[in-house]
């Protein structure tokens, strides 16, 4: 099965793809997956990351099945 990541924004543009599947063959770090999606870029910082909708931090672990997001800060006005 795999893990469905989506990337919003500038992130969308730096790593040019602005959808992803992984196969998952065992569970894996947020962290672990954006290395993977963005081919061993940093992980920017203040860094939004969301697993199935809700906020997460880098170690949170992702399985198959699961959607993990990134996206920017948001700013409003």
């Amino acid at each position: 099965m795999n893990i469905t990541v989506k990337l919003f924004a500038s992130l969308r543009e730096q790593v040019g793809k602005g959808e992803v599947k992984l196969n998952a063959e065992k569970p894996m770090t947020i962290a672990q997956i954006w290395a993977q999606v963005s081919e061993e870029m940093p992980l920017p910082t203040h860094i939004l990351m969301a697993l199935n909708m809700q906020y997460v931090e880098a170690n949170a672990l992702a399985e198959a099945g699961d959607e993990v997001a990134f996206f920017p800060p948001v700013t409003g006005g």
